[in-house]
């Protein structure tokens, strides 16, 4: 990220990604592992306590100076509205009620979405199933770059932009590399979100709005949370694309920093990758 043009291209591998097989090792080495892939209720609490912790943040800050509006929202909301965006990740897995149940799973995920402001939660679940099958797929996972921001984003300046405006690529780049057609799911969720909106504004003010919004856009974008995003899956390493991180961060992230666990095994929920990593050696 420090250098003023890293590479001239992408790094382009044609071979499958390796999750798969690394799946099929381990379990073969370690059956014992199947045991934790089953829903984890312990997320739905954790969920519930956030969403009830946001609301309390959004009474508190409604007759604020703006300043400590925008102190709060960049110290406390955007690491709530940050952790909202990885539970609902987790929920996205199904994690919360199991496969058997997956829509409890989405209904659930739109309650969570709610203190983040915008609608988000069923079409990353859309999106983020095709980041797991066609990891760094061109044209399908919408996770990595396009070619405009590869070629643009080139010097620190402008990586430092690329950064602070992180939310809106990721918003936007789906509708530019792979745009699907918009679902029931979807436009509830979006009639879901707006109706809290009007909720919040019409109870409580601009000052609680203002807090909900900054939150979730200071929070995915210049914040030290976010530096997950770019640790995952930017090559460092030639030859690996997956990169797992074992810091204090994962106590807020519900440990996504176990990246490399969490792609050898999806169905497996975030609580338990950490005893999934103390089970297993990397391969």
């Amino acid at each position: 990220m420090g250098n003023t043009v890293a590479r001239e291209d992408f790094e382009w591998v044609y071979t499958d990604q390796p999750h798969a097989d690394r799946r099929k090792e381990i379990l073969a080495k370690h059956p014992e592992i199947k045991a934790l892939m089953k829903p984890d209720y312990n997320l739905v609490w954790v969920v519930v306590l956030m969403v009830l912790a946001q609301l309390t943040a959004f009474y508190l800050v409604k007759d604020l100076d703006w300043k400590w509006v925008v102190f709060w929202a960049y110290v406390f909301g955007s690491c709530i509205s940050h952790s909202m965006t990885l539970a609902i990740h987790e929920i996205s897995h199904n994690s919360a009620f199991g496969n058997s149940r997956a829509m409890w799973n989405r209904w659930f995920g739109i309650f969570a979405n709610l203190p983040i402001g915008l609608p988000y939660s069923i079409s990353f679940k859309r999106y983020h199933m095709d980041h797991h099958r066609y990891l760094g797929g061109d044209g399908i996972d919408v996770d990595i770059p396009t070619n405009f921001e590869g070629w643009f984003f080139c010097t620190r300046f402008r990586k430092f932009i690329w950064i602070v405006l992180q939310p809106f690529f990721y918003a936007i780049r789906p509708l530019c590399i792979n745009p699907k057609p918009i679902s029931r799911l979807e436009i509830i969720n979006l009639l879901a979100q707006l109706a809290f909106d009007v909720v919040v504004y019409y109870l409580l003010g601009v000052k609680s709005m203002f807090y909900m919004l900054a939150g979730s856009v200071l929070g995915l974008g210049l914040h030290p949370i976010s530096g997950h995003f770019i640790a995952e899956h930017y090559m460092f390493l030639k030859g690996h694309e997956t990169y797992s991180y074992y810091g204090p961060l994962n106590l807020l992230t519900f440990n996504v920093g176990y990246h490399n666990e969490h792609h050898d095994f999806p169905n497996i929920p975030a609580f338990c990758n950490y005893r999934l990593s103390s089970k297993i050696l990397l391969i």
